[in-house]
């Protein structure tokens, strides 16, 4: 009889010691287990590991790391099957169903408590610390998070260097064992690096298998913590969080009860179900705003490209020189670009081809010496040049029925900038500017911060809060990478936070894969402001002796609005470079910025990515097929259309001669009637792609 409650005994602790939970498909199973008090977790895909035995911890600046000695004291399991709908997005609704496992810890020595959530869905798995309210842990300070991804084998895998400053790398493509910072080319336009390690690398991290399975790690709801960033392990094939520091070496200052981010893996046989993920914005919180009508897409032309190629220039003395440090009166140059007049032009412009906005930059005093001397007081954001008249612009702007976009560079004075921010915001405000452009060029301020740090998470997504407080939209560049807060305050309508279409105009540029690469991760987080639409592809054209250009055709600049998500989207080159190319222009003017429906067709991270999108609230259709430096063809099914309906496909391609190095700018167009029965052949150049705007006949 004693033996027999002994094994019912040991039955039953061995049970609550270690847990297990699937995803509604049953194809990802999560395993949870205490290892002598040690928090470990695994994820396998139709059977195959995925993430081998990982521990998971704390560690805590003057106090026992919440890593060990641990009993559990609870487990919860709950099941969720809904939906919501975005303001803006990808799809008028989106699905929200996971499996969850919650697991109380107490450690056995201190009597502090932490729970450890996971929820796995179809496409991943999910999970974060949470820290209860509790007399052991009242404020606290996290010097490291331990959490690990123990992988399988040598995967492939596309990476940045883990960089505290910067996203605006281009990706390497390698094995995780030949992962070394050292050889990253450092002379690619990033103005402001901090480089952490030999081995250490940015999420997302995108990888492929050799046996093609496909995983993803990311995180997710970062609020109130630092970016994670992940050291490597290049011989055994795992990874560490990595949190970036703030000036004291510390990573992240909290009170209970509170929680970390959500740490995300996501795994797929079919590189589809990855790029197509809505798992990151379903694990941020749901709209905080009860009115959200003022928040609206937009599609905008500006006052920047014509800086970037040296038509014109930010500042009113024309140096371009950024550290001129100029005293005295002012002389104008002529080379100002932010012009009364010269703004007119382009919201003439707008208003004739139908744009929402136009953006301004370099209308504010300042831009002669704002640029990497650490200064703190440069911009007030509220007075102009002398030669730009914001009444005027703003009258003659509403007269056309147009409206103007802000520009706040805070040359990454950011104490500055908030000392500033209602003052801005309120005159953002007296002029009707609907939307505000932020940029955060240049080392922190307050000095010794990141941008990567807890401060400035802190900081990017107060922001976006304050500025809801006004009815305004936030489009932040050189900002931390989102991680799906745009569900909590949609009116943060887009980012940069990644490698962007200016670094071809001045810099090595962006490889022809670049784009087939950003769908799979920076993309995940939230949209991404990468303007697109250059057509005046060599720089050539602006200076002979210039050998920069862009890193695609044409045809390939206008797929990107379609395969590059977002619901603010920039026809970033001047004016008369559409004029010579209006026939191609016609795609830029028709196409939608906000969904009913996204079906991604074709995807491989690194080669390609076919995409097609239905416009919200119309029965229109646009897609977009991108490819890396390598020509492609491929058929697609149009079983995506109504049935019993007839279409008029306009199909922008890339001409039979086209290749992005030695003839960008070679673009056919053609007009055939379809239905959903039909198929279309696609010829894609090396570093090319097509776009296609599907209308119903009548």
């Amino acid at each position: 009889m004693k033996n027999t409650y002994l094994i019912l005994f040991l039955l039953t602790f061995g049970l609550f010691q270690a847990q297990s939970i699937q995803s509604p498909s049953k194809e990802i199973t999560l395993d949870f287990s205490l290892a002598n008090g040690k928090p470990t977790y695994a994820v396998t895909y139709k059977g195959n590991p995925i993430v081998k035995s990982s521990t998971l911890g704390i560690k805590l600046k003057d106090n026992a790391a919440l890593d060990s000695n641990f009993t559990i004291e609870n487990t919860s399991t709950a099941s969720v099957n809904d939906s919501w709908k975005p303001v803006l997005g990808e799809q008028s609704e989106i699905a929200n169903v996971y499996n969850q496992l919650t697991v109380s810890l107490t450690q056995s020595k201190t009597n502090r408590k932490m729970n450890i959530v996971f929820k796995v869905f179809d496409e991943g798995v999910a999970f974060r610390y949470e820290f209860p309210k509790q007399p052991g842990l009242n404020y606290f300070i996290i010097s490291d998070e331990l959490t690990q991804f123990n992988l399988t084998g040598n995967h492939k895998t596309f990476w940045l260097p883990g960089d505290f400053d910067s996203q605006e790398y281009s990706y390497t493509e390698s094995k995780i064992s030949e992962i070394d910072t050292d050889k990253i080319d450092l002379n690619n336009g990033i103005a402001v690096k901090h480089i952490a390690g030999k081995y250490i690398v940015q999420t997302p991290l995108m990888m492929k298998t050799s046996n093609n399975l496909y995983i993803n790690i990311f995180e997710a709801a970062v609020v109130n913590y630092p970016v994670m960033q992940l050291d490597v392990d290049i011989k055994n094939f795992a990874f560490t969080s990595h949190l970036v520091p703030g000036p004291l070496g510390d990573k992240a200052y909290l009170q209970a009860p509170c929680d970390s981010p959500w740490r995300t893996i996501m795994v797929s046989d079919d590189a589809r179900d990855i790029v197509a993920s809505k798992m990151i914005l379903n694990l941020n919180e749901p709209c905080k705003l009860d009115d959200t009508s003022w928040i609206k897409p937009m599609k905008y032309v500006g006052v920047w490209w014509e800086m970037h190629v040296g038509k014109s220039t930010w500042d009113y003395a024309g140096s371009q020189n950024a550290q001129n440090n100029q005293t005295g009166e002012l002389i104008a140059s002529g080379k100002h670009g932010a012009t009364t007049e010269n703004t007119k032009r382009y919201i003439d412009f707008a208003a004739k081809h139908g744009f929402d906005g136009v953006l301004v930059e370099g209308w504010n005093n300042g831009w002669e010496d704002w640029f990497n001397n650490w200064k703190e007081d440069v911009f007030d954001f509220v007075t102009p040049y002398p030669d730009f008249d914001v009444k005027a612009v703003t009258d003659y702007a509403k007269s056309k029925n147009v409206k103007m976009i802000m520009h706040h560079e805070t040359s990454g004075s950011v104490g500055n900038y908030e000392r500033w921010m209602d003052r801005a915001f309120a005159h953002t405000v007296k002029y009707g500017y609907p939307a505000i452009k932020s940029g955060y060029v240049g080392r922190i301020i307050p000095r010794g911060e990141f941008h990567d740090g807890q401060a400035m998470v802190r900081h990017f997504n107060y922001a976006a809060r304050r500025a809801a407080d006004f009815k305004l939209m936030i489009n932040s560049h050189e900002s931390s990478h989102p991680t799906g807060y745009h569900r909590t305050y949609p009116n943060y309508i887009a980012a940069e936070a990644a490698r962007g279409t200016e670094f071809n105009a001045w810099s090595i540029g962006n490889p022809p894969m670049h784009e087939t690469i950003l769908p799979f991760t920076r993309l995940l987080g939230g949209p991404m402001d990468y303007t697109p639409g250059i057509f005046e592809i060599k720089m050539s054209a602006y200076d002979p002796n210039k050998k920069e250009q862009i890193h695609t055709t044409l045809a390939k600049q206008l797929a990107l609005y379609v395969t590059m998500y977002s619901p603010l989207q920039m026809a970033a080159d001047l004016p008369e470079n559409y004029e010579k190319y209006s026939d191609a222009f016609q795609f830029i003017k028709d196409v939608a910025v906000d969904w009913d429906e996204s079906r991604y067709l074709e995807a491989e991270p690194g080669d390609y990515l076919t995409v097609v999108r239905k416009t919200k609230g119309k029965n229109t259709w646009f897609l977009g097929a991108v490819t890396d430096e390598n020509a492609r063809k491929t058929s697609i099914a149009l079983d995506f259309l109504p049935k019993g309906q007839k279409f008029r496909a306009v199909i922008y391609e890339d001409a039979p001669d086209a290749d992005w190095q030695k003839n960008p700018k070679a673009y056919k167009i053609r007009k055939v009637e379809v239905t959903s029965k039909s198929k279309i052949n696609l010829s894609l150049a090396p570093g090319g792609g097509t776009a296609i705007s599907f209308v119903p006949i009548q």
